[in-house]
């Protein structure tokens, strides 16, 4: 590839990839949009509810009113590049929030200061977590009536398993809510009735003791958990405000603290501030460590070096007007438009046309990208989310975001059939572009089934085949995906695969356990398959001891109750035996799929159903009657409190139960009433077991 100079102007320490996640309505998006107006990159303050926002600009985010697609904007703030994506907040998206947190740097996590952490916001947490990003934490909506700052940082330490770093104190509460102390500097920020920025003084005098006493606790805080912060504390009894910021941006890239601030981004209030954090606290790409990747079987490390082998992961595709965008995020060296790359997951080449910055739906062309950006090319005809594209002179596989396997599916079918085709084509166009959705035929039935991670998933896409395609379509009423287990298994199962057909024959003779597998701590429902040997004496050689795997691996496609994927096993291969000739790989492979089969048919096995956890937020006269419903859906209850002079009852459901909730809820509380789910993975169906005749 050729070599760029001076293509880009930013370094790269001042370059942040972040973020937004949040709980649904925690007013994510519209951070966002105060995030852009406060940079300049708009001039206009976007509004959710008037559906005039940058980031929301689908035709169904606005009529929704929430976040279906993760976006990517970019702005800048005090010399700093800011890319930024704003990512959906509702359960049956957590895809979206999965490929954005896969090639981020840092996060926001927005709060509701009424409500706190919420179900989706846990959950999208615990999705960082897993990728070790680092966060700030911003409580939202202070200008709202019961809103509490104290009460959503314990909801954050008590759900979240963090330790919260509170670095602002409100000046007035609700309605009268108008700027914060800065704790760190201990300098009062204060915005006047309509201002775009505050006024900065001196900690009025009714505050100063409790700004005091706050600020004494953030200091012991950070002491407790930054060595040299403890040592200047153990010497002064103080920390200088160098030391603390120091101490808090190491704290927020370890991960062993987040800083939390507040404000309220509807009222532009508290959001300069909220910039100024992720300038100081998150960190630039060259703060994170080195992205991993595979070659030729070996892994390999790229820094983030514009001077270093080009690699990027596409994270996102999408089709435009403009084109088929695919979002990138570039780890090393650099790409100039017109260049050709390597697909190194297909093996295929791909010409780069245009390179564009992203903000939404808007795009600005630029020569090059360069290690540590995030942009959307054109040109890449057959690129999918996950996919790497490197140098073709040193290719590389990165590990590509986790994909959840689908929970509902819906039978699709063109209202005309002179449709049927153009109907196949949007739905593999859908597939593409978002890979939680499958696309598949009932082979008993030859209807065209369309799989999604809940109903509002499905319906977004059925919508999205009408809008942006032009079909009619009918689609069917929502299935659940279900699962097998075992409650018992058996022991010692022989299985002798024996073949001759005049060639090479085939042997193997293979003797398993079957048990069930628990989940691990920590972990939801069962772990799908362990695999282990006990075989003494080279009995069974290595090679067809993972060959054996693989056919156990292959079994679980199909389990005997209704041919549904069995998860939750564990096989040891005990014995076996080989032929000096006739044994293969293959041989095994065959044996063990066979084997493990037979043994599920022999065994206890029960049908699993998908379940989630409900949150519901009604008036408090609406208690009883959502309770009896959610029991006539075979919820069971968890928790009830209240909020806000309403009632938040929390439950677990079988999802199969909640399809048409919504409507139902809407009518028995006049409108009122409100709900959310989290996927907290699945448990037995009622009355259908089943024991093998073994």
């Amino acid at each position: 590839m050729r070599t760029h100079q001076n293509r880009s102007v930013v370094a790269l320490d001042t370059v942040r990839n972040l973020g937004i996640l949040a709980h649904v309505d925690a007013g994510k998006t519209t951070v966002t949009e105060r995030v852009l107006y406060t940079t300049g990159t708009t001039h206009k303050r976007g509004e959710v509810h008037d559906g005039t926002t940058i980031t929301d600009f689908d035709s169904q985010e606005r009529d929704r009113g929430i976040t279906i697609f993760a976006a990517a904007v970019s702005c800048t703030w005090a010399g700093h590049r800011i890319n930024l994506i704003d990512t959906p907040g509702h359960v049956d998206f957590a895809d979206e929030v999965e490929r954005s947190l896969r090639v981020l740097d840092g996060a926001i996590a927005v709060f509701d200061a009424v409500a706190g952490v919420e179900p989706q916001s846990e959950s999208v947490w615990h999705q960082a977590d897993r990728h070790a990003v680092p966060r700030i934490a911003f409580v939202n909506k202070l200008d709202r009536a019961g809103a509490d700052l104290d009460t959503a940082v314990a909801s954050i330490r008590e759900r979240l398993h963090t330790v919260p770093l509170v670095v602002q104190l409100p000046i007035g509460a609700e309605d009268a809510f108008r700027g914060v102390v800065d704790l760190v500097r201990m300098r009062a920020l204060v915005w006047a009735d309509g201002a775009d920025t505050y006024e900065e003084g001196e900690v009025p005098d009714g505050l100063r003791e409790e700004a005091d006493r706050r600020r004494r606790l953030l200091e012991e805080a950070v002491a407790e958990l930054h060595p040299t912060a403890l040592e200047e504390f153990c010497v002064r009894s103080e920390l200088s405000a160098e030391t603390l910021a120091g101490a808090l941006r190491d704290l927020t890239r370890t991960g062993e603290g987040v800083v939390v601030l507040c404000g309220s981004a509807y009222r532009n209030r508290g959001v300069e501030p909220l910039l100024e954090a992720v300038v100081a606290y998150l960190p630039s790409p060259l703060d994170v460590p080195p992205v991993r990747g595979v070659l030729d079987g070996a892994e390999q490390e790229r820094a983030a070096d514009p001077q270093g082998p080009f690699a990027a992961l596409a994270f996102k595709v999408n089709a435009t007007a403009t084109g088929r965008l695919t979002y990138l995020r570039v780890y090393s060296g650099t790409i100039g438009k017109g260049e050709t790359v390597l697909d190194a997951s297909t093996r295929r080449s791909e010409r780069v046309g245009r390179i564009l910055r992203v903000q939404a739906d808007r795009h600005v062309d630029v020569d090059a990208a360069v290690a540590g950006d995030i942009v959307a090319v054109i040109g890449p005809k057959a690129v999918r989310p996950g996919a790497t594209l490197c140098a073709p002179d040193a290719p590389l596989v990165l590990e590509p975001p986790a994909v959840a396997d689908p929970v509902v599916s819906v039978a699709v079918e063109a209202k005309r059939s002179t449709d049927t085709e153009r109907l196949m084509a949007a739905l593999v166009r859908l597939a593409e572009e978002d890979p939680s959705l499958v696309v598949r035929t009932d082979p008993e039935t030859g209807q065209t089934v369309l799989s999604g991670m809940g109903e509002l998933h499905l319906e977004v896409a059925a919508e999205k085949i009408r809008r942006d395609h032009g079909l009619d379509v009918r689609v069917g009423r929502p299935q659940v995906a279900h699962r097998e287990t075992l409650v018992r298994g058996v022991s010692g199962l022989v299985y002798r695969h024996v073949k001759q057909d005049g060639g090479a024959g085939q042997f193997a003779h293979v003797v398993i356990d079957v048990e069930p597998l628990e989940a691990t701590a920590g972990e939801e429902g069962t772990t799908e398959f362990a695999f282990a040997s006990a075989v003494v004496g080279g009995r069974v050689p290595q090679e067809y001891v993972r060959a054996v795997e693989t056919g156990c691996r292959d079994a679980l496609a199909e389990g005997p109750l209704g041919g549904h994927p069995v998860t939750g096993v564990r096989v040891t291969l005990t014995d076996g035996a080989t032929h000096p000739k006739d044994s293969s790989e293959m041989a095994f492979r065959t044996a063990g799929r066979f084997a493990l089969r037979e043994a599920l048919r022999a065994s206890a096995m029960v049908l699993l159903e998908p379940v989630v956890e409900v949150t519901v937020t009604v008036p408090g006269d609406a208690v009883g009657g959502v309770l009896g419903d959610l029991a006539a859906r075979r919820g069971r209850v968890s928790g009830s409190t209240t909020r806000g002079g309403a009632a938040v009852v929390t439950a677990t459901v079988p999802l199969a139960e909640l399809f048409g909730y919504a409507t139902r809820l809407r009518s028995r509380t006049q409108g009122r009433g409100t709900f959310t789910t989290r996927a907290t993975g699945y448990a037995p169906a009622p009355a259908v077991t089943a024991t093998g005749t073994g």
